[in-house]
């Protein structure tokens, strides 16, 4: 499907605030509120939108600490061993990697006990050669 720059744009609105009423959109890209829904509708049905998510303070959820797992694999690859991290509690997301690094898994935890329990259980699985922690010191998005 091709993006062109209304497109973009509304992607760019709705990045920024996916809870944007249609009337909002359509006076943003001047286009009829039936023109952004059908487009938005395209734009779903190909792909390019693949949903509307709540940015929840991790805090809120009691998970005060932010950590980024730089996992090396002794062998890839290592689908079992990846399917099982991403199951396990903590843990937001687990992204391959090219060069040095498998794996990127973030984590999202109460503290250093739980963080340093998590890490040990990611460690142990079968696979996993190599393991290094980065706590997020802060994190911020861009809107």
């Amino acid at each position: 499907m091709h993006l062109d720059e209304i497109n973009r744009r509304l992607i760019e609105l709705l990045k920024a605030d996916a809870r944007l009423p249609l009337k909002t959109l359509a006076a943003e890209v001047g286009l009829a509120r039936s023109s952004v829904r059908e487009r938005i509708d395209r734009m779903e049905k190909a792909g390019i939108i693949r949903g509307y998510h709540a940015d929840i303070a991790p805090e809120a959820m009691g998970a005060a600490l932010q950590a980024h797992l730089l996992v090396r694999l002794a062998k890839t690859p290592a689908r079992d061993t990846v399917s099982r991290i991403i199951r396990l509690p903590g843990v937001t997301a687990c992204a391959s990697l090219t060069g040095d690094t498998d794996l990127i898994v973030s984590v999202s935890v109460a503290d250093t006990e739980a963080l340093n329990r998590l890490r040990d259980t990611i460690a142990s699985l079968p696979h996993i050669a190599d393991l290094t922690t980065a706590i997020v010191l802060r994190d911020e998005m861009r809107g």
